[in-house]
């Protein structure tokens, strides 16, 4: 019999607890990017410089748009706030919130950290080897848009991350490292080439171990289906070298499925279990994880999982939400919980980031994991 959702955060809670002196014996290293993200509302009425009612909904602004159209239009944006963002930077602040020995490297500022970035290396170590980008995320009761100025971003390349790294300090990262995460593949026009460089000059000689070797994609919709199958296979060729889980939202995980010819799905949020497994087995990883808003579904070798979420109506901040859910996930797989006390462990990260705009300590998320809210 299967334990129930309130048995798995008392089991989740009880473990995380315990593992708390033992976290910053944890290492781990992400990468690559970096960004700075203003957080902005849309204005649909203003009834004085101070108080403005926001658009609520994409499909809203959509319709202003719309009607726009041959005509003109102005639509005002306010900044609610300004904060490190790209998905690496977000999943790493993330881990050492919540205790782990972390070391980022990515475009953070160069030769001088940009500011938003400085309480983020206060907690981790920094390698920053390019400026950041940045990217205006306009955020809706119904979802986000990302609008991104990615110039900065063809400065992550191999040669400039082993000149401003060094080969052998890579070596070592990756070889004390317990987890080693390789993000937003998507955005970065580089990174199947920094795949496949790591693959072939600094994993070779490192024992396989337990370390865990995390990638998500980042809504790959823009790049081709070639170059998507092509990062899809460089994957399946790390799992020779490490345990590989392959982090995918609702909407990666049906581009994913496309790409790799698998039957599509009447109602996708509902079949997430079923598409980690599909995807997984596919591409012979150790483990695939989905995530939508409202829960996360993962699959491994041996077993699959679905748990539902603390999903709230009305979040503080949306922007990060993924990244908080993969951090909490990979936390829960290094510290060797079960798939289903991972994915508790990953959607309360989540969830304890959209309530209060925060990342939570160790102590922050047991504690809310063990009250874990329903979804609304």
């Amino acid at each position: 019999m299967k334990p129930t959702r309130e048995e798995i955060c008392a089991s989740t809670s009880t473990k995380l607890t315990a593992a708390i002196p033992s976290l910053k014996s944890l290492p781990a290293t992400v990468g690559f990017d970096g960004f700075v993200d203003e957080i902005i509302a849309v204005v649909d009425k203003r009834q004085d410089n101070i108080r403005y009612d926001a658009i609520k909904t994409i499909s809203q602004l959509g319709s202003k748009i719309q009607s726009a159209a041959g005509q003109s239009s102005n639509y005002e944006m306010v900044v609610k706030q300004t904060k490190l963002g790209g998905n690496g930077p977000i999943m790493a602040n993330a881990l050492a919130s919540i205790g782990m020995q972390v070391t980022y490297i990515g475009n953070l500022g160069y030769p001088n950290l940009d500011p938003v970035f400085a309480e983020f290396a206060q907690r981790a170590k920094v390698i920053s080897i390019a400026e950041p980008g940045h990217t205006d995320a306009l955020e809706f009761d119904d979802g986000k848009l990302m609008f991104g100025k990615h110039e900065s971003l063809k400065d992550i390349n191999w040669d400039n991350i082993v000149a401003r790294v060094g080969k052998d300090e890579l070596k070592s990262l990756v070889s004390r490292s317990k987890l080693i995460g390789m993000v937003n593949w998507t955005m970065l026009p580089f990174m199947s080439d920094i795949w496949r460089k790591m693959l072939t000059e600094i994993f070779p000689g490192i024992p396989r171990g337990d370390r865990k070797f995390f990638a998500d994609l980042a809504d790959p919709e823009k790049r081709t289906h070639a170059d998507i199958l092509d990062a899809l296979h460089t994957l399946t060729k790390y799992q020779e070298q490490v345990d590989v889980i392959l982090g995918l939202n609702l909407k990666e995980a049906g581009e994913v499925g496309d790409v790799l010819g698998l039957p599509g799905r009447a109602d996708p949020e509902a079949s997430i279990e079923e598409s980690a497994h599909a995807i997984r087995e596919k591409l012979n990883l150790s483990c695939v994880v989905v995530h939508p808003r409202r829960g996360a579904a993962a699959a491994t070798e041996t077993a699959t999982a679905q748990f539902a979420g603390p999903f709230v109506q009305q979040p503080k901040i949306s922007t990060g939400a993924g990244d908080h859910f993969n951090a909490g996930f990979c936390l829960g797989r290094v510290l060797g919980f079960s798939l289903e006390e991972s994915l508790c462990t990953g959607v309360a990260t989540s969830g304890y980031y959209v309530r209060s705009a925060e990342s939570p300590t160790a102590k922050d998320l047991a504690e809310f994991i063990a009250k874990l809210p329903p979804s609304q």
